[in-house]
């Protein structure tokens, strides 16, 4: 068959039948969009290799887990970031090195990275199993997280697959997270606050996260279940403005009945709806809890769970709670 030239970076990726490739407003069907970068070939004669983007946005030649099967070549595709290769990530943080490492979440590790298109991101190294998902569900969710623009929440930047590795590349939030500012670098012996917050900074770092998981709930179609919202996934830019970020796109499965059961515990301990221990029902409304304890967190300073506080005391919400009572 006719070889399809791809685009260079950082023009949309766009395959055959577009049509319906952009979801009605206010509609409540599910449709998902399939997104990779390949040409149509001879399967047989190459059944172990498949194409893939280079750094210059064309395609090479690569052994991956798993040949692209025919049902995957007949999906649209629409990914409004950039693939980037791995050897740019590499050289940019140091080969996923330790002076390079800002952060570890619930999916991965996240590196610092000056790219050579001048962009400053974080890039999420995820943690995958020897037997990755295949690459067009992979790109299925990059296709919808790269669809994601609002100023409250926090945008894909680029990606990158190469054999099991898989690579998001997100902006870089040059103050850190709603973490560090009130507790210090999350995972560093030792790290001290940022800077103290008054109360217009918090008011504003409130409303701008509430803002960013509005726009998940109830302005995407389908809506987005977070499903981890917790100070550390409140990221702080210039002037305290706040934006959502950690969004999981492998727990945003075309089934809802799948978003919603889940056998991996997710979430952080904490932030934890009451329901759902009982449930195991991850919904908005979930969302709106963990929300609830970040505000909490924000305006009293304290974190979700103290071990050094005295017993009954250890969480936030049930002394928060308590002390309302005594209020009353």
């Amino acid at each position: 068959m006719q070889a399809h030239i791809p685009p260079p970076p950082g023009y949309f990726v766009q395959l055959e039948n577009p049509d319906g490739l952009f979801l009605k407003k206010r509609t409540r069907m599910r449709r998902w969009l399939c997104c990779s970068c390949q040409v149509e070939e001879n399967y047989q004669s190459r059944e172990n290799e498949h194409l893939k983007c280079n750094s210059d946005g064309h395609q090479k030649n690569s052994k991956v887990v798993s040949p692209i099967k025919p049902e995957e070549r007949k999906s649209s595709s629409l990914i409004e970031v950039p693939a980037l290769s791995l050897e740019e990530l590499k050289e940019k943080t140091d080969n996923f090195g330790s002076n390079a490492l800002i952060g570890e979440g619930s999916y991965g590790r996240v590196y610092y990275a000056n790219l050579n298109d001048g962009k400053t991101v974080a890039v999420k190294k995820l943690d995958v199993s020897t037997e990755p998902e295949p690459n067009v569900e992979f790109l299925t969710q990059v296709s919808m997280v790269s669809r994601l623009k609002h100023e409250n929440f926090i945008e894909l930047q680029g990606y990158c697959i190469d054999g099991n590795i898989r690579l998001l590349a997100y902006e870089f939030a040059t103050m850190g997270s709603l973490h560090d500012v009130l507790h210090g670098r999350k995972g560093v012996q030792g790290a001290q606050p940022g800077p103290v917050l008054d109360w217009m900074q918090r008011v504003r770092i409130a409303i701008d996260a509430a803002r960013g998981l509005e726009y998940l709930h109830e302005m995407v179609q389908p809506s987005v279940i977070h499903r981890d919202v917790r100070s550390s996934n409140v990221l702080i830019f210039e002037e305290f403005k706040a934006k959502i970020a950690d969004f999981n796109i492998s727990n945003q499965s075309p089934d809802m009945a799948a978003r919603l059961h889940s056998t991996r515990v997710l979430g952080t301990f904490g932030y934890h709806a009451p329901e759902y221990a009982m449930t195991g029902q991850l919904t908005q409304k979930s969302d709106v809890y963990s929300f609830g304890v970040v505000l909490l967190e924000l305006l009293t300073g304290r974190k979700p769970v103290d071990h050094t506080m005295p017993r009954g005391q250890q969480s936030l919400v049930t002394w928060f709670c308590g002390y309302r009572l005594l209020q009353d």
